[in-house]
């Protein structure tokens, strides 16, 4: 599951590693989440996010739905969302604006391209973190194309989630668009332009059912309201590679 709506969506503004905070319509999303999560009946027994508050308050929003407030959570860098570099922090028209509409659009949505990195002690370098402080810096970025943001995420897939999930585990896991992206890309086994053309809309879990080899055997989007169907819905329809401020 993607986390809530953020402050920073309403103001247009790259958010990529900088910690954007819930907005209320978020947390508003998150228990909407948790609640419909608890009438499934699932249960879960590993709970994983990011480093990056937006995801870990979702998380721990839904726990309390759950009933599990005290429930561990395993947080994990790779899950972070794609570092968008110099863009970080800045609003998406204005960029446009300064470096043109066709030259923004490629940074958000080509596979391939990378928006121009932080510099040499840039506050804004999350080597320079101390929440980072244990990861080799050489691990961090300064930039990544969506590309690289999804290959992130297959080492922590293939060292820590899938032997548990092997082991029957249930896992639930909340985290952003580009991470979700690269995992949705190892269990699905996406091509680039696939991996390319995924969306998730804030705060909609999708369900999937694995098998012992760990192939899908169902996949299901967990929609109840009014607003999880909007939310789906506007995902769903927004402009493609076009229009870089969307």
């Amino acid at each position: 599951m993607r986390h809530g709506k953020t402050e920073w969506s309403s103001q247009n503004r790259f958010a990529g590693w900088a910690d954007a905070p819930l907005s209320a319509a978020g947390v508003q999303e998150a228990h909407g989440a948790g609640r419909s999560l608890a009438a499934t009946g699932l249960e879960f027994d590993l709970y994983c996010t990011s480093y990056l508050s937006r995801a870990v308050k979702t998380l721990e929003i839904i726990l309390e739905e759950l009933d599990q407030p005290e429930a561990q959570i395993e947080r994990s860098w790779r899950l972070n969302e794609r570092h968008y570099g110099a863009l970080q922090g800045f609003n998406r028209a204005k960029m446009a604006l300064q470096h043109g509409n066709d030259q923004v659009a490629a940074w958000r949505r080509s596979f391939t391209a990378e928006p121009p990195p932080l510099p040499d002690g840039d506050p804004r370098l999350p080597a320079l973190d101390p929440l980072y402080a244990g990861i080799d810096p050489a691990l961090l970025p300064r930039s990544e194309s969506l590309e690289q943001a999804a290959a992130r995420v297959a080492p922590w897939w293939r060292d820590f989630l899938a032997p548990r999930l092997s082991q029957g585990r249930n896992a639930l896991v909340v985290a952003h668009t580009s991470s979700i992206r690269g995992l949705v890309r190892e269990i699905e086994g996406l091509s680039g332009e696939e991996a390319a053309e995924f969306r998730i809309a804030t705060a909609l879990p999708v369900i999937y059912t694995l098998d012992t080899e760990l192939k899908v055997t169902d996949k299901q989007e967990l929609i109840a309201g009014w607003s999880s169907r909007l939310r789906k819905f506007i995902n769903r329809h927004k402009p493609g590679t076009r229009i870089s401020w969307i």
